[in-house]
């Protein structure tokens, strides 16, 4: 047995699998929908219990200020959960950032709350892989990793937010503060495959609403008095998709407004999403969009308000990055593990890290998939998988090994 199969095996020694499984269960027993706040302080507490064994100050952090646009076209302020966040020798010369969220899609009056045994190893239940087995799977490779000779060589910031299903954009700037001048970044979304396949380069999204305000009139006796807002609307629609291109994609998902069918609408609210594949095609469309809406503007004789923008940019995997990606592969091959990885046009908080300069690999959590649905299903045996293979990738990095 060589000095890396050793090496490995005492790593999976290390990481208890049946502790891990009966704190997922835990965890996604409670339901934490992004708007859920009752059911987030409650994951906090449990988490903030969990992670109170590694080295390290944790506290909770508050929420940044974020606003939205009502079906009404009046912005107001959307509360959010707290987020956690730890810290371990920040005095050292060599620091990591680790990210996961405590939050999930499904709301407290969803039908998909119970967890069930699909077979002997998989578990389908709310967040199971997205992301409750990845936030187990950080706490247990850390664990792991604060028992080698070398743990003291590398220091680390641990996140987890409560709002990243709808985009991060009440901890965004903490995301910003926690990644700079970090040396690498690990992610724990779960793997882009069942086979633990990663993801790789990742495009962008952003999400806009737009606010029309126009004139109401009489459909009969007076129409043209009346600004109509829904036609402005649609006129938008027709004008944004006209934008899309090769490397950038535009969806119109939703109109909101109108009155009576004999009333000239004054309100309209376009909601749609934009996926760009690079910042240029992210930065272009912006410009564009300011330009159509002063078209707009004048063609309807209507007010219009802007709402949102880009909430993470596209992720290109440049050298430094690749070179994380190959120690990831490497790790797993001497843990047994076949890595591989593809690019995907889904996003994450990894989207935000890579734009601080940063190397991520941001799906290091459970093998599972259909997440968002519920068909959500967790393959148990990877948490114990992944937390080695975080573990490993912990142990190469203290060791000396280079990005």
């Amino acid at each position: 047995m060589n000095a890396n199969t050793t090496n490995a095996a005492h790593v999976l020694g290390r990481v208890d699998g049946d502790t891990m499984l009966t704190q997922v269960k835990d965890w996604a027993a409670i339901n934490s929908g992004t708007g859920n706040l009752d059911g987030l302080a409650q994951v906090a507490e449990k988490l903030a219990s969990a992670f109170a064994a590694l080295p390290g100050d944790l506290e909770l952090r508050e929420p940044a200020t974020v606003t939205a646009i009502s079906e009404d076209g009046e912005e107001f302020e959307k509360p959010h959960g707290k987020h956690i966040v730890l810290r371990v020798r920040p005095e050292a010369e060599r620091r990591l950032v680790f990210t996961g969220h405590m939050d999930t899609v499904f709301p407290a009056d969803h039908p998909f709350q119970e967890l069930k045994w699909l077979d002997d190893e998989v578990i389908n239940g709310p967040g199971t892989a997205d992301m409750k087995g990845g936030l187990c799977v950080i706490l247990h490779a850390l664990k792991a990793f604060e028992e080698t000779a070398n743990a003291s060589r590398i220091g680390y910031d641990v996140m987890i937010n409560s709002d990243e299903e709808t985009g991060s954009l009440a901890s965004r700037a903490l995301i910003e503060e926690l990644a700079r001048s970090k040396y690498a970044a690990l992610t724990y979304e779960p793997s882009a495959l069942p086979d633990g396949t990663l993801a790789h380069a990742r495009g962008g999204t952003g999400n806009y609403s737009i606010t029309i305000h126009g004139l109401s009139a009489h459909a009969g006796r007076n129409p043209h008095d009346g600004r109509n807002a829904i036609v402005a609307a649609s006129d938008l629609v027709l004008r944004i998709t006209d934008l899309a291109a090769d490397d950038i994609t535009i969806n119109p998902a939703k109109i909101e407004g109108g009155a009576a069918n004999n009333v000239v609408p004054d309100l309209a609210i376009l909601r749609f999403n934009i996926r760009p594949k690079s910042t240029d095609a992210m930065n272009r469309f912006d410009g564009q969009l300011d330009g159509v809406l002063d078209a707009i503007r004048a063609k309807h004789d209507v007010h219009i308000h802007r709402h949102g923008g880009v909430t993470r940019p596209p992720k290109p995997v440049d050298e430094t990055a690749q070179k994380l990606f190959d120690l990831v592969k490497e790790c797993g091959s001497e843990l047994g593990q076949t890595i591989k990885w593809q690019s995907t046009g889904g996003v994450c908080d990894g989207n935000n890290i890579a734009a601080c300069g940063v190397p991520v690999v941001d799906t290091m959590g459970v093998r599972g998939g259909s997440i968002h649905s519920p068909d959500e299903f967790m393959i148990v045996p990877s948490l114990v998988e992944r937390a080695a293979l975080s573990a490993l990738v912990l142990e190469r990095l203290a060791s000396g090994d280079h990005l």
